[in-house]
């Protein structure tokens, strides 16, 4: 005889580094090169047992990687195209933590709280962007 079992994880997204509601409409989906990112900064691997899915924090800056079209984290000092900014990861997203690439939406336009951003993120080290935002 079979027993269903069912579980239930929930996560109340942070999303204090997002100035208002514009852009969040109108993202860009984009996939992340997870072997770019690092864990305990921009995502939180996964500890349940009952879940076993990591989490990809929301509000983390990203750049286009030039050679392979996917994203990474902004890093001013990078060389690879992540040097400019693309936008920000826009809600948090459950992956595989095997996963070597993971779908997530893109905020290319709008107002970010800087000072909330996950990780740390100073508007100054952004010389080149692709994205369309305003820092309050």
């Amino acid at each position: 005889m079979l027993q269903p079992i069912t579980t239930q994880h929930s996560v109340t997204a942070n999303i204090e580094w997002l100035g208002g509601r514009h852009g969040t409409d109108d993202t860009d989906t984009i996939t992340l090169d997870i072997s770019k990112f690092t864990s305990g900064t921009h995502y939180t691997p996964s500890t349940v047992t009952g879940q076993p899915y990591s989490l990809f924090k929301s509000g983390v800056p990203v750049g286009k990687i030039t050679a392979s079209g996917l994203y990474g984290p902004f890093d001013k000092a990078a060389t690879d195209g992540r040097q400019v900014l693309a936008g920000f990861v826009v809600a948090e997203t459950l992956f595989a933590p095997t996963a070597p690439k993971v779908p997530i939406a893109m905020l290319w336009h709008g107002t970010v709280r800087a000072a909330k951003v996950p990780g740390g993120f100073n508007p100054a080290d952004v010389t080149a962007t692709s994205a369309l935002i305003r820092y309050v």
